[in-house]
């Protein structure tokens, strides 16, 4: 009988037996009632959210809730299938990866040994030749990791889901933290919830901007146009970088070996700063200068201006710098960063279940466009959908994107001056000469008599003589300083915009009343239109909040009692970021690499015996005795040291701090 005709598993099928085929149970859990174990597991988890319920909520909304019958209920419902879904998810891709995997591995190893044909002598033989990358099990290996690797992230992405819809259900709301939290909450730049305006009631827009700064990436983003002399720079510099911090990370083992104490932050700074010129200099016009010890003057001075590509008149295989740019290319270099990101996200969309018909990657552009529908026009969309858009920029596309901000900010003050100009000649024109409109026609009236009753007497000015600070649109504006200059907010300016569109809407409702003549059509006409172009142009992101690295703009609509999108999406961004960013984090932290406490030879006590040139050195290094005790005299014969007697003396003062001092 071969290795074939074996049978691949016990012949028992059963769903009580234990280690049966198909059984519940199994012989590892030493008949452990399971169903017992998630029952007290499910009832645990309800009372906890029941408690805090009760807890949380007022006395008279507790009176008016179910709290034992109705929602414990539907609490123990929800646990128990999220807690199934995810445990029969995990047993499924067990039992039809792992043991498939297995399997496979076990019929080989039995062919190789039984088959008759094929001595074991042989195959041994054919292993030592091969070497250690034939005939082994790296593939399996490999498998299997992968296999590991997938149902961690099912688990974890159901973890994921369970935590959203649990802070859902506490909070019943939606909020900006349900997004993003924990490390990269910084992130956020903008996140807007507003009513859809075809379905204020049932329907909302999000607008969530992610900024994910160069300094935080996982895989460094470069531009594709960016030359191939500054990818050489900057791998150089980041070894240099490297370098300097094996040093000082040196430096600091050795002051503590030496027991000084460690350095502080500040000193760490300045020790890297110090030893900068250890490995690079200023001289860009000397060959033998330091910076040029990695890659030599010769070499670099061939890169100048080569980028991407090549113009195909010049370009010649065997010259230098063409095989350095391939070797650049190779590595994949300029385009690693932001390939890596689009895989990710590409990737968790899909495994997501969040599909998209819609994706336009702009590669030599550094920006991808997905869209979950092809179609643009929002009166044919579904009410769930979502829009992605990731780009990456450097400081020289933000100082660009600024100034076009500025003047479209200053375009929209043109207009919405014009408009107020148009409707204020339009309401004087309208004025009835022969009465009081308004409390201008009032003050102008009244002035003669004010200037003759009051202001003459008391000597003070009229208020027409007055000089007008304030516009009564919005107040005062105080002086710019520097900060504001380079980042400019435009708070006020938006306020102002704002208000005049809402008393421009007032004041022809005043004017015109339940009257429309043609006039009024047309400056209602272009105030709306005027209103939705602002609101529009104030969703979008201010370039000057943002900073030089990964933006990712996401457009959600999602309907307020289901809210499918919302949640989906906030476990894909969570991910996301997860894979892609690094987060914050504080140098100051992340500079005590090893406590003095872990290090100390005096942690490890012994019972080995110390030779005489050991407790001399440790009598040196002791302190003196103070005068109240008398220190004993050494004997000039040396001490018999037994073995199994512990020398505590010896620890005692190796640690600081002798016997004479207790």
């Amino acid at each position: 009988m071969g290795a074939i005709d074996l049978p691949k598993s016990p012949n028992v099928f059963h769903p009580e037996k234990p280690s049966a085929v198909g059984s519940r149970n199994s012989l590892a859990q030493e008949y452990r009632d399971q169903q017992a174990e998630v029952n007290l597991l499910l009832e645990e988890e309800t009372n906890k959210v029941i408690h805090h319920l009760t807890a949380r909520l007022p006395k008279d909304v507790l009176d008016r809730l179910d709290i034992m019958g109705g929602i414990k209920e539907k609490l123990y419902n929800y646990f128990n299938q999220n807690y199934q879904n995810m445990f029969n998810r995990y047993m499924v891709t067990s039992e039809d990866e792992m043991v498939k995997k297995v399997r496979n591995f076990v019929d080989k190893e039995e062919t190789k040994v039984l088959t008759r044909y094929t001595p074991k002598e042989i195959a041994d033989l054919l292993d030592a030749v091969g070497g250690a990358d034939k005939f082994n099990t790296g593939e399996v290996e490999k498998s299997v990791v992968n296999m590991y690797g997938h149902l961690q992230g099912h688990i974890q992405r159901g973890v994921n889901e369970l935590e959203t819809h649990t802070n859902s259900i506490l909070r019943q709301k939606t909020d900006t933290g349900a997004f993003v939290r924990g490390e990269n909450a910084y992130s956020i730049v903008k996140c807007a919830f507003k009513d859809n305006q075809n379905k204020p009631k049932t329907v909302t827009d999000v607008k969530l901007s992610v900024n994910i700064l160069e300094s935080e990436l996982i895989s460094p983003i470069f531009h594709y146009q960016v030359t191939v002399e500054y990818l050489v720079k900057d791998l150089i510099a980041k070894h240099i970088i490297d370098s300097i911090d094996k040093l000082v990370e040196q430096i600091k083992d050795d002051r503590i070996d030496q027991g000084l104490e460690e350095l502080s932050d500040g000193e760490v700074i300045f020790t890297k700063l110090n030893k900068v010129e250890a490995f690079t200099d200023d001289n860009a016009e000397e060959a033998k200068s330091r910076r040029y010890t990695f890659m030599a003057k010769t070499l670099m001075d061939r890169l100048t201006d080569l980028r991407a590509e090549i113009d195909p008149e010049s370009f010649d295989a065997l010259n230098v710098r063409e095989n350095i740019k391939k070797i650049i290319d190779m590595e994949n270099i300029r385009n690693r960063g932001f390939n890596t990101a689009i895989n990710s996200i590409t990737s968790i969309l899909d495994t997501s279940k969040m599909g998209y018909q819609y994706i336009e990657n702009l590669k030599n552009g550094r920006e991808v466009n997905i869209r979950e529908y092809e179609d643009t026009d929002t009166a044919n969309l579904p009410d769930e959908r979502y829009s992605i858009k990731m780009r990456f920029f450097d400081n020289a596309q933000l100082i660009e994107d600024r100034k076009a901000y500025d003047v479209q900010v200053k375009s929209f003050e043109t207009e919405v001056q014009h408009l107020w100009d148009v409707l204020e000649v339009n309401y004087q024109d309208k004025k009835s000469a022969f009465k009081i409109n308004d409390f201008q026609d009032l003050a102008k009236r009244s002035k003669g008599k004010i200037r003759k009753t009051i202001k003459d007497k008391s000597g003070e000015p009229l208020y027409e003589d007055i000089a007008k600070v304030w516009d009564e649109i919005s107040f005062v504006k105080s002086a710019e300083t520097e900060v504001e200059k380079s980042n400019r907010t435009y708070v006020y300016e938006k306020d102002r915009i704002r208000t005049r569109i809402i008393r421009m809407r007032d004041r022809m409702r005043k004017m015109y009343d339940f009257q429309y003549p043609a006039e009024r059509r047309f400056m209602e006409e272009r105030l709306s239109w005027l209103e939705r172009e602002y609101y529009r142009f104030d969703y979008m992101i201010n370039p000057y909040h943002l900073q030089p690295g990964l933006l990712l703009d996401v457009d959600i609509t999602s309907i307020k009692r289901k809210k499918v999108t919302l949640d989906a999406m906030a476990n894909v961004l969570n991910e996301f970021l997860h894979g892609v960013s690094k987060g914050f984090s504080d140098a100051a932290f992340a500079s005590f690499s090893r406590r003095r406490s872990t290090v100390r030879e005096d942690i490890n006590q012994s019972f080995a015996a110390v030779s005489d040139d050991e407790e001399e050195a440790v009598a040196a290094a002791a302190p003196k005795p103070r005068a109240a005790i008398s220190a004993p005299k050494k004997s000039s014969k040396p001490a018999a040291k037994k073995k199994g007697v512990v020398d505590s003396r010896g620890k005692a003062k190796r640690s600081g701090r002798g016997i004479a001092e207790l």
